[in-house]
């Protein structure tokens, strides 16, 4: 469908796993478990934080805050992904990509300013015990979520804006599940550098700002643990922290993946560069509540309660 006035496209068709379309439907059957085991386990870590007064402490509550945005994301455009395997509605208007973007990205750069907050919440708690509840509580928090808020709406504003700004008539087929910037961007005719830049600009500031705090707080933790704290203490501090490494290495290490794929597309398979496309925002969202049920002991506690209680 082409706008009669400026020649651009102003409906895309998705065209993820063009190499098995024949076999597109059997795709709802392991995104929808996905899907569903990721809105289970999230909930479930949300339950059991706000359902137990032991756990509602500022980590606790970051936790929490982490498994809302873990549900929130995939909802974002995975219902649209899985009609569109079942029932081949791979349609979409500028408008409702250039929605889409914005709420996919609006919502997933939350995860690392809530990553930043946990590492700052650990390195005070640690290397600051006795002014602990002088900087976190909930005006801080009040203070940080406003400005994640601000720092999110403006770049992925802008991002979105300048998409929306551009003229489509290269192709209307985006070759995704669902509207990726840069899968959009490339289908516009006419100099695409500003977006690429912006783009740059908005990865630095929301991802490379926050995983260099991240490190400079973990260094600056195991350098006070390894220093001062002794057998039981020094031991629990590292287990802690080494959970919240791992659930940062996750999301940092997915979007790293989807980066460097988007860079070598043309080495690999349209299907694996969708497939890594996919999954780096999937995958940390299904993985994080594993992980914190597994390894934070009073969180563990509280599901092995919930189960005895439900036998009995």
């Amino acid at each position: 469908v082409l706008h009669p006035v400026n020649n651009s496209y102003t409906v895309f068709i998705f065209s993820g796993f063009q190499g098995v379309r024949e076999h597109r439907r059997f795709l709802f059957i392991p995104f929808f478990i996905l899907f569903v085991l990721i809105i289970f386990c999230n909930s479930a870590i949300i339950y059991l934080i706000k359902s137990a007064p032991s756990l509602h402490s500022p980590m606790y509550f970051l936790i929490a805050a982490i498994a809302a945005i873990d549900m929130t994301v995939p909802v974002t455009f995975v219902p649209k992904m899985l009609f569109n395997f079942l029932c081949d509605w791979n349609e979409i208007s500028l408008l409702g990509c250039l929605i889409q973007m914005y709420f996919v990205h609006f919502v997933a750069s939350f995860e690392s300013a809530i990553l930043l907050i946990m590492a700052i919440d650990r390195y005070v708690a640690i290397c600051n015990p006795l002014r602990y509840n002088d900087y976190i509580n909930s005006s801080s928090f009040l203070i940080a979520f406003i400005a994640a808020v601000l720092r999110s709406f403006i770049l992925i504003f802008l991002i979105v804006l300048m998409a929306g700004s551009l003229s489509y008539c290269l192709s209307n087929v985006i070759e995704h599940c669902y509207c990726e910037h840069m899968a959009l961007v490339s289908l516009a005719c006419g100099n695409t550098s500003k977006n690429n830049i912006m783009g740059l600009v908005a990865m630095c500031l929301l991802i490379g700002f926050d995983l260099l705090f991240i490190l400079i707080s973990y260094i600056k933790i195991f350098s006070v643990v390894v220093k001062s704290a002794c057998g039981v203490e020094r031991q629990k501090a590292i287990h802690t922290c080494s959970t919240h490494l791992i659930v940062i290495l996750m999301t940092y290490l997915s979007a790293f993946c989807s980066l460097i794929a988007y860079r070598v597309k043309h080495s690999i398979s349209s299907d694996v560069h969708i497939l890594i496309g996919v999954l780096y925002l999937l995958l940390p969202c299904c993985c994080n509540p594993i992980i914190y049920g597994l390894r934070t002991k009073e969180i563990r506690d509280q599901i092995m309660k919930k189960i005895s209680n439900m036998g009995s």
